[in-house]
């Protein structure tokens, strides 16, 4: 059922809606549990888009398999999306720094307020982004070390690669993942794939891994997907490679796949001067979970991020 969680009549005469579909069991029993799947917050991470698609589809195939309340909502952003933006154009600012937002506030305070007030409540919640256009990632679970002993256990049934827990203090408490997980929703961040694309593989992967936690949670008696473990990391066992000069980028490994130490994983060239400027190597062995996609780099830039020890 679609709602309207937020409505504003612009002065252009557009309004600006937000809208969730909540899906309800078709039976009426004691619900053993609501989740609810954001996306959109970042209007250029399409990644999301497949993965609520993709849910939706198939609670409709097998409607008499839902047990409880699944609440989709494919845009918190839905300007950004059109217009292709990270940032809401409405206010040229990031969503995911307005959060917990105030029902009292200017227009993009209570956007974020009305988005948050309508997610209270769920047992769940799963805050869908995509990397930017210019690196590649596998889907992977991202954690803040506040949070991670209540989210640890649904993180590795998300069928992801890879859990990622952040330090504290490198985490925006302005997030809506940090908001909610302070107003006692247990919310994840998953990240996955590129910026402007949808990567199909990897939105069926994370939607196994969706059914999967529905099944831990009583919320669904269908069939349980076959899903794997996540590697497990922390902010000290991963590698950041960055680019020391200027210049093109030239991959020479697969991302998502493992590096040896001292590994060559890439090249910097000159176009000028048609000239190697530099090898890319890879000091650590592992996984090498993000990779540079866009190849013009300035230095300083990142090229790669290699989950070490994973070998």
């Amino acid at each position: 059922m679609k709602e309207t969680v937020f409505e504003y009549e612009l002065p252009v005469g557009e309004k600006l809606r937000i809208y969730r579909n909540r899906i309800m069991p078709c039976s009426d029993i004691n619900s053993p549990g609501r989740i609810s799947i954001v996306s959109g917050t970042h209007g250029d991470e399409l990644e999301g888009q497949y993965i609520c698609y993709e849910v939706a589809r198939r609670i409709a195939l097998e409607p008499e398999n839902l047990m409880g309340i699944v609440d989709i909502y494919p845009a918190l952003n839905p300007f950004g999306i059109d217009m292709a933006s990270k940032n809401n154009p409405l206010f040229n600012l990031d969503m995911n720094r307005t959060f917990p937002g105030s029902a009292d506030g200017n227009l993009i305070e209570r956007v974020a307020s009305g988005i948050v007030e309508s997610i209270l409540g769920s047992d769940l919640c799963l805050d869908i982004h995509a990397s930017d256009i210019f690196v590649r990632e596998i889907p992977q679970v991202r954690l803040s070390e506040e949070f991670a002993a209540n989210l640890i256990q649904f993180a590795k049934l998300t069928n992801a690669d890879m859990i990622w827990t952040n330090a504290t203090a490198t985490v925006h408490e302005s997030t809506l993942a940090h908001s909610l997980n302070v107003l006692g929703v247990p919310t994840m961040v998953i990240e996955m794939g590129q910026g402007h694309q949808i990567n199909k593989p990897y939105g069926d992967q994370i939607v196994d891994g969706i059914f999967n936690i529905m099944c831990e949670l009583g919320m669904w008696v269908g069939a349980r997907p076959r899903t794997q473990l996540p590697a497990m990391s922390s902010d000290g066992s991963v590698e950041f490679i960055r680019s020391e000069k200027a210049g093109i980028f030239i991959p020479l490994k697969e991302h998502n796949h493992f590096v040896k130490a001292g590994e060559v994983i890439g090249e910097l060239l000159d176009p000028f001067e048609g000239e190697k400027i530099m090898d890319i190597v890879s000091e650590s062995s592992g996984l090498l979970f993000t990779q540079r996609i866009y190849p013009v780099v300035s230095e300083g830039d990142l090229l790669a991020r290699i989950l070490t020890g994973a070998f």
